[in-house]
């Protein structure tokens, strides 16, 4: 990561699948933005994913040391499924500790107000 200086938002210090930990880079792109407007306006998540195809061709070398997700949220609150899949995967590693099955729920719910 720093022989090209690209550094993604964040990353686990332990292995998180395969032998290989994750990382993660957020971008949330505007969903009304003259650029993403005729797209948008046809295609929910057009915008989060064109941005979070780019954030995988950004990190496409960080992909032999690294299990990369691109977390793509649009401004109205339309996430990638690769997204929403993180989000469930870590619920679901949560309730293994706590034992509590309500923890994606949470867990979604916490994202979202945090990005309001």
């Amino acid at each position: 990561m720093k022989e090209d200086n690209k550094r993604p938002d964040g990353t686990t210090l332990l292995p998180w699948s395969r032998g290989k930990p994750l990382a993660w880079d957020v971008t949330i792109p505007d969903t009304y933005v003259e650029s993403h407007i005729a797209n948008t306006s046809m295609t929910l998540g057009s915008a989060a994913d064109q941005a979070a195809q780019q954030k995988m061709s950004k990190y496409a070398s960080l992909t032999s040391t690294h299990i990369f997700c691109p977390i793509a949220i649009e401004t109205t609150g339309t996430r990638t499924s690769r997204a929403v899949e993180l989000v469930q995967e870590l619920g679901r590693r949560i309730t293994l500790v706590t034992e509590d099955p309500r923890e994606t729920t949470y867990l979604f719910q916490r994202l979202s107000i945090a990005l309001q």
